[in-house]
């Protein structure tokens, strides 16, 4: 835990093969960090742009563009996992996420499979599979924790995707009689940038309705009561210079919560943010600012759908690069 008092968990939001033998070792050494997450377009990023996994693809060759994946993924993932290891042993978290295919999304079988998989062939307790929101998402979750894998509900936007996660974590532990560690992950700052430019043209508050809707969705998930069940706040990371670059963490501290952050953002939490609980914020006054929203012409709902869709295709558009390069 970062904050123990209040059983806050802070994840680096970052895979690298480079980064994992160095800083993020110090991370972990310093009592900074306790887990990590990835997604298509993290491993995008460091599989096209990192020499360090060239040695590894050329041995590759006469595999499918997609075994190639798995293979430089499964391999970071492990890695990760084993220098986790530790943490994971003394009960301090110690996850890394790895996410199913994103063109599995409405296929629950698929996914299923695929979580089961992936999860037997990396081969260690401390792995989460992260699968996207999606109503056979949900079906997934279920089969999955039910089976005993970890899980890592990803590409959260609303009250209603979280409950829904919730609540199959909670049929899960009731039909299988056991509980294992569950994370709803909501994208937070997205919120925001679709939103910041229309509210400041109405010369309305801005880089509020994120965080807002972030801390009602964590309130509805605290209600449930889903033992091993905490909300991780994703999509923490600050975009332009127009709010201090701890903001989405400093804003969402909250008791039995994880933030899985980019790594400037955590650099600038530790040196300045503050670790004072900002959540639970009072439900009246949450619904005070969905109100304003409204009453300015604003479609919330609508808002959260477009987040949704863009989230998943902005996955399988990352993807989808990653299997063309290679």
């Amino acid at each position: 835990m970062y904050i123990k008092d209040l059983k806050f968990s802070l994840w680096a939001d970052f895979i690298e093969r480079d980064y994992l033998d160095k800083e993020f070792k110090q991370l972990i050494e310093e009592g900074i960090i306790n887990g990590a997450t990835s997604n298509p377009a993290i491993f995008k990023n460091a599989i096209l742009s990192s020499p360090a996994y060239k040695e590894q693809l050329s041995s590759l060759s006469g595999l499918s563009a997609k075994e190639k994946y798995e293979a430089l993924a499964i391999f970071d993932i492990q890695k990760a996992a084993d220098i986790l290891k530790p943490l994971h042993d003394a009960g301090n978290d110690g996850y890394v996420s790895i996410e199913v295919d994103p063109f599995l999304c409405d296929d629950a079988q698929a996914t299923i499979t695929e979580g089961k998989r992936l999860h037997k062939t990396i081969g260690r307790d401390n792995i989460m599979i992260k699968v996207p929101g999606t109503e056979a998402g949900y079906v997934a979750m279920e089969e999955l924790t039910a089976s005993g894998i970890p899980v890592n509900a990803t590409l959260i936007f609303s009250k209603e995707q979280a409950v829904s996660c919730a609540k199959a974590f909670a049929r899960a532990q009731e039909k299988s009689g056991k509980a294992v560690d569950t994370v709803i992950s909501v994208f937070v700052s997205r919120i925001d940038r679709a939103l910041d430019d229309t509210l400041a043209a109405k010369g309305m508050r801005t880089s509020l309705a994120g965080v807002y809707n972030a801390a009602d969705i964590y309130n509805s998930v605290e209600a449930l009561h889903v033992s091993r069940c905490r909300t991780l706040f994703a999509s923490t990371g600050v975009k332009g210079d127009n709010l201090r670059a701890s903001y989405y963490v400093d804003e969402l501290l909250a008791y039995n919560s994880v933030n899985t952050a980019p790594i400037d953002t955590i650099k600038a939490y530790v040196q300045g943010g503050d670790k004072t609980a900002k959540l639970p914020i009072p439900q009246e006054k949450i619904d005070a600012l969905f109100q304003e929203l409204k009453e300015a012409g604003i479609d919330f709902d609508e808002v959260v759908r477009i987040q949704i869709e863009d989230g998943l295709e902005a996955f399988k558009v990352a993807f989808k690069e990653i299997l063309e390069n290679l």
